[in-house]
């Protein structure tokens, strides 16, 4: 994933890393560069291209509660879980926004998946691995997904090589089925909705797809920084963000969008 993160740097524009994973790989900084603590690498390399990153997936017994802290004082983005399977599409708009897509195998629960070192009795079932993966396809802006910690020595029966292969053909199945929404789609493509703050200041501005009925917040930018962060200021939402700002509520997704964008 690093080295996937690194290969952008020639483009050199802001980008967003999306992982799969059970856990938060941060890890110490002292040791050396490993699949538990790749993501200091990431968010320490300069120079620095990463606008935003998101994991989806994560088990809250198996992340330090200084870490999720740590991730909202970044403003960073976690779908924990459990909300997964309340509605495993929560994960759609958060896939939607990234350019780079890394799944990790340990995601899923070790009965679907086992072969990989770092299984565990609870994670993904298979056939929501698969939909991430299809949401993966199917987003306009990606660029680069891959599956990584899996390791054919615990691999059963090739389960997990059979689930890989599904999860790679829901993946192209998705790219077939894309409608080219943002960032690829003109403004006659989208209904505009303007919603009114309480403060009566400003306004928030929701869009959404005439073609996929899929949302986007609008984020205003701060002064100066519309060339640099051009790409970041319209953000994947949900009908229910919507919703929260009909009901005069502020998204997190806006607030958290806005403190980056600044």
């Amino acid at each position: 994933t690093f080295l996937a993160y690194r290969a952008y740097e020639e483009l050199e524009q802001t980008i967003n890393l999306v992982t799969v994973d059970p856990k938060l790989d941060f890890g110490s900084k002292e040791d050396e560069a490993h699949a538990g603590n790749y993501l200091n690498e990431i968010v320490l390399y300069q120079p620095n291209y990463l606008f935003n990153y998101s994991n989806v997936g994560h088990q809250h017994y198996l992340v330090e509660k200084d870490l999720l802290e740590l991730m909202k004082k970044m403003f960073f983005d976690t779908e924990r879980l459990g909300r997964l399977f309340e509605d495993v599409s929560r994960a759609e708009p958060i896939i939607r926004n990234a350019d780079i897509v890394s799944m990790d195998i340990s995601a899923v629960r070790h009965s679907d998946a086992p072969g990989t070192a770092f299984s565990g009795p609870n994670g993904l079932y298979g056939e929501q691995f698969c939909q991430i993966a299809r949401y993966a396809g199917m987003s306009d802006k990606l660029t680069s997904m891959g599956f990584y910690n899996y390791n054919p020595e615990f691999d059963r029966r090739e389960i997990t090589a059979h689930l890989i292969a599904q999860a790679l053909w829901c993946f192209i199945e998705g790219v077939s089925q894309r409608k080219g929404d943002y960032p690829i789609g003109s403004s006659e493509d989208y209904y505009k909705y303007i919603v009114d703050l309480p403060s009566g200041d400003h306004q928030m501005v929701f869009y959404k797809s005439n073609r996929t009925d899929r949302w986007w917040l609008d984020v205003p930018y701060p002064a100066g920084m519309k060339n640099k962060y051009h790409r970041h200021h319209l953000v994947p939402c949900t009908y229910e963000d919507y919703q929260k700002a009909t009901n005069e509520e502020l998204p997190d997704l806006w607030w958290r969008t806005y403190q980056k964008l600044t």
